[in-house]
C-alpha cells in the first residue's frame, strides 16, 4: 500500500528542471531585444569559488550619470543554473545620484551570472561571470 502511494506521487510531482545558458540567453533577449553589449559600465563584485551556494553574494556599480537625461532604470540579475533564470530585479531613478546594490542568491551549482543594465535611453549594457559553487544551495 504505501509502495503504492509513493510510486503514485513520484509520478504527479514535478520534475525540478535547471535553466540553462539557452535559457538565460532567451531572457537576455527577451529582456533586450538582442541589444546588450558587454562593456566596462559595469563592475562586479562576485566570488570566484562559492564554499556554499545557500548565500553567495552579488554586487554591483554601474558608471552612470544618473541625471534626468541619463540614468539606469533597471539592473537584472540572471543565473543560467538555477531552476529559474531570474535571480533579482532592482528598479533605480535619477533621484538615487547613483547605481548600485548588493544583495545575497541561492546557486545551485557553477555556473555563470549575467546583470543587464536597461538606460534611459533604451540601450542596454551587460556583463557576466563565472561563480565555482562546491555545495549547491538549492538541495545539492
Amino acid at each position: 500500500m504505501y509502495c503504492l502511494c509513493a510510486a503514485g506521487l513520484s509520478a504527479i510531482l514535478p520534475k525540478i528542471a535547471l535553466a540553462g545558458p539557452e535559457e538565460a540567453a532567451a531572457r537576455v533577449n527577451e529582456i533586450t531585444g538582442g541589444f546588450a553589449s558587454d562593456d566596462d559600465l559595469i563592475v562586479l563584485d562576485l566570488p570566484e569559488i562559492a564554499e556554499n551556494g545557500n548565500a553567495v553574494k552579488v554586487a554591483f556599480d554601474i558608471d552612470s550619470p544618473m541625471t534626468r537625461e541619463n540614468y539606469v532604470r533597471a539592473v537584472y540579475i540572471l543565473a543560467d543554473g538555477n531552476p529559474e533564470p531570474d535571480v533579482a530585479t532592482f528598479n533605480f531613478s535619477p533621484a538615487m545620484g547613483a547605481c548600485f546594490a548588493s544583495t545575497r542568491m541561492r546557486l545551485s551549482k557553477t555556473q555563470n551570472i549575467h546583470v543587464i543594465a536597461a538606460f534611459s535611453d533604451g540601450s542596454f549594457s551587460s556583463a557576466s561571470a563565472k561563480v565555482k559553487v562546491t555545495i549547491g544551495g538549492c538541495g545539492g
